[in-house]
């Protein structure tokens, strides 16, 4: 959260045709590398221009309690329980998993893991449900 707090519209670099946002995590202060969509560049450029930001200040001006109670709110609306923002990457994450045909590269490679291991524990996939994931797409074949 505090990464994309500190977003500066001059964090996200023109690179040939495309964007991308280059960042070192302030928790791990590992460098990442983001390809961002042309619409949502567009997007935040707009939104910095119609309140005035420079390039350089920082876009959202909110604090981490402030994101938690909204991020609340709007999960209870929808009926998603015990989602906050420290909970959020790997709820969204295991949705992707889930909807992308249990696609653990797709997810590995989005979350910039080593190891598609690593992205396994970190959305609590045990070797079981692997299994049977496996045997599920089997028996669709």
């Amino acid at each position: 959260m505090s990464d994309i707090l500190s977003l500066r519209l001059s964090d996200i670099v023109k690179d040939g045709d495309r964007y991308r946002l280059e960042i070192t995590e302030q928790k791990t202060k590992k460098k990442r590398v983001f390809t961002v969509p042309l619409v949502i560049q567009q997007y935040i450029e707009n939104y910095c221009l119609r309140n005035g930001l420079e390039k350089t200040e920082r876009i959202f001006d909110l604090t981490e309690r402030t994101i938690n109670k909204q991020l609340a709110l709007v999960c209870d609306y929808l009926g998603f329980e015990g989602i906050r923002t420290y909970s959020f990457r790997k709820w969204y994450t295991t949705e992707i998993y889930k909807n992308n045909g249990y696609d653990i590269t797709l997810v590995q490679q989005l979350l910039q893991h080593s190891s598609a291991a690593i992205t396994q524990r970190y959305i609590g996939i045990e070797p079981q449900q692997i299994e049977e994931a496996i045997e599920g797409h089997t028996q669709l074949l």
